[in-house]
Order: structure tokens, then C-alpha cells, then sequence
């Protein structure tokens, strides 16, 4: 019986240890889930462009574990509609852009890539960093000549940021970034042609 006791008084410290908060705190830890602001659409010649800005992309957690060299990715999931009276509006296409932030521990510099673009934007600072990776300007939606002339357009925008995969033994380091896997609420932009 005694052996008993001392397991589960044993377990109850460990707990108690590793999770001070309680099991309860996985939104409290957060300072503010991150939002997309000052999300605009415009074109150019030949396309239909998106501007939107990241706003609270990184948790405390996650600063710490790119600072320790844990690659994060934010993906940018866009889907184009077409407005139709009377029936469902039209899916043209969906597009996603995927953008990895991976710190340098040797050269201690920031490296950004889009798309598994082989040539990274290389950055000093993480203040800097921080600000690559939440601008989403000029970001392309839609080629003009795939739309219609005189139609109304939507675009539907999120950005996910995806839960880390880590080798089995440092998921015991970062016993937390299961709590990446979060996304900003989804937006929808009207545009027309």
C-alpha cells in the first residue's frame, strides 16, 4: 500500500513540476492569438494581388525554439470565388504559399524561405524577421486572364501556422509545440473586374 502512495505522490510532484499552470493552460500561455490586418486587394497588369500584414504570428514558446534552431512554417491558403445570383458562387482555384523561418545558430542569421525557394532571404535580427515573415504584400491571387469582365470576385484568406515535426528525442525538449498548430480566422476580401 505504502508503495502505492509513493508512485502517485511521485507522479502528482512530476505534474505538478512540469505543469505548473495546470493542464488548463494552453490559451492563457498565449499572449493573443495571431489575426491578419490590413488585408487589401488591388491588381496590376497581369495580376490580382493581395497585401496583408501578420499581426502576432510568434508565441514566447515558439521564440525560443527558433532560436534554437526549430524550423516554423506559416502557410498563406488563398480561394478564389465568383459571385453568381441564384445559385453557389463559383471556386476559380486555391492557391497556397508556404513561408519557413530556420535560425543559423553558426552564422546567427534568420533564413526565409517561400515555396522551398533554394535562395532564403537571409536576416540579420529577429525583430526583422518577425516582420518577413507576417508581410504578405504583392502576394499573387489570380492571373487577370483568368477572370471575367464585370464580375465580382471574393478571395477567402487564413494563414495556418502547422504544428513542428521533430525528431522523436527533441519532442521531449519541446514538449510544446503542440501548440503550434493554430490558424487565424478566415477572411474574406471582394474584389471586382
Amino acid at each position: 500500500m505504502d508503495a502505492k502512495r509513493g508512485v502517485l505522490i511521485f507522479i502528482a510532484v512530476a505534474l505538478v513540476t512540469l505543469f505548473p499552470g495546470g493542464f488548463a493552460h494552453t490559451s492563457s500561455n498565449k499572449t493573443q492569438d495571431p489575426i491578419l490586418a490590413e488585408i487589401f486587394i488591388t491588381n496590376d497588369e497581369k495580376n490580382v494581388l493581395l497585401f496583408a500584414r501578420l499581426v502576432n504570428p510568434f508565441q514566447k514558446d515558439m521564440e525560443s525554439a527558433i532560436l534554437a534552431g526549430v524550423p516554423v512554417t506559416f502557410t498563406l491558403h488563398l480561394d478564389i470565388y465568383r459571385e453568381r445570383s441564384g445559385v453557389w458562387d463559383e471556386h476559380i482555384t486555391e492557391r497556397e504559399i508556404r513561408r519557413t523561418i530556420k535560425y543559423d545558430n553558426l552564422k546567427k542569421t534568420f533564413l526565409i524561405t517561400t515555396n522551398g525557394n533554394p535562395n532564403p532571404v537571409i536576416l540579420q535580427d529577429f525583430e526583422s524577421a518577425r516582420k518577413a515573415m507576417g508581410d504578405f504584400s504583392g502576394i499573387v491571387v489570380i492571373g487577370i486572364s483568368s477572370l471575367i469582365k464585370n464580375n465580382t470576385y471574393y478571395v477567402r484568406v487564413k494563414v495556418k501556422i502547422d504544428k513542428v515535426r521533430l525528431p522523436l528525442y527533441m519532442e521531449y525538449v519541446f514538449f510544446f509545440v503542440s501548440l503550434w498548430d493554430t490558424e487565424t480566422p478566415t477572411y474574406r476580401q471582394r474584389f471586382s473586374y
